[in-house]
């Protein structure tokens, strides 16, 4: 019985993670059904939405004051502000980016982010490179050069993702709390900055509460839902599967979004993109087969 609860936590695991960063995937066709509202704007309401939400839970459950005792600390506090910025950074590039029709590149950013991550434990860390780490970052940079000649400038919209998140990462590490703490604690950081987009938007004749449908109105009413419910189940997933096992599963997310952005919308997929990715793709493998080969138990 010891020995089938373990299996069967982990199977859970891997299907709670599945679930999660599947929802991740599919959140892009969520903000595409609201491409005609300003990318700052939306972003006001899910922060606003989201901050709702994780604090009636918070609440609910009892945690709001240990949490509340926790940012007591003013290091501590620091932090989550600072991955707060860092967070809505990434948050609005991506909606800007999917509202802009430029899925691909937040495909590519977040391809580029495992390696990218390699690389800042390195810089910041001190960590030594495997390998298959050190071939797959030459990988990476040989893509952006590759892109970068292509596109006639910087892919800075894959770059800008992939850096705030490394960024939120490395911070969220440094951090003692959970995840589900860390996103409470940072939507309520940012909720009044938020709450002033949402009225800036508000007095526009182009804003949501002045253009939106009745069915974009209810979109927009369930961004908060529409962040806080992957975060529960990835939550679930994290306390069941080894990181290891984690860090294989988040290549669901840029999968769907490159499948969305070239089948679904139509973006273009040109040799210059394919040759940058099919880089990235390689390196990718490399590193996952390593890390497979390391992990497994000796025979």
């Amino acid at each position: 019985m010891s020995g089938a609860e373990p299996a069967a936590d982990h199977r859970s695991g891997i299907a709670w993670g599945i679930g999660a960063y599947a929802l991740w995937g599919l959140v892009t066709i969520y903000w595409k059904a609201l491409k005609h509202f300003n990318a700052f704007e939306l972003i006001g309401y899910r922060i606003t939405a989201s901050a709702l939400v994780m604090g009636t839970y918070v609440i609910a459950t009892g945690r709001m004051r240990p949490l509340l005792a926790k940012l007591r600390n003013r290091a501590l506090l620091m932090r989550v502000t600072i991955g707060a910025l860092v967070l809505a950074a990434n948050w609005t590039i991506y909606v800007w980016a999917v509202v802009h029709g430029r899925v691909i590149e937040t495909a590519l950013g977040y391809f580029m982010t495992p390696i990218g991550l390699t690389l800042a434990g390195v810089l910041v860390m001190h960590e030594r490179l495997w390998r298959a780490q050190q071939f797959a970052s030459v990988l990476a940079v040989a893509a952006m050069v590759v892109l970068t000649l292509g596109y006639g400038h910087l892919p800075w919209v894959s770059i800008v993702i992939a850096a705030t998140w490394i960024t939120y990462t490395i911070i969220k590490k440094q951090a003692t709390l959970t995840a589900f703490e860390s996103l409470t604690a940072e939507t309520l950081v940012l909720f009044i900055p938020a709450v002033g987009l949402v009225l800036w938007g508000a007095g526009a004749a182009t804003g949501i509460p002045q253009s939106a449908s009745g069915g974009e109105l209810v979109l927009v009413a369930l961004s908060g839902l529409v962040t806080a419910v992957p975060l529960l189940m990835f939550a679930v997933a994290a306390k069941r599967l080894p990181l290891s096992i984690l860090a294989l599963v988040q290549y669901i997310v840029p999968t769907i979004n490159f499948l969305l952005g070239w089948l679904a919308y139509g973006e273009t997929l040109t040799t210059v993109r394919v040759i940058g990715f099919v880089l990235v793709w390689i390196g990718l493998a490399a590193v996952t087969i390593d890390s497979v080969r390391r992990i497994r138990p000796a025979a």
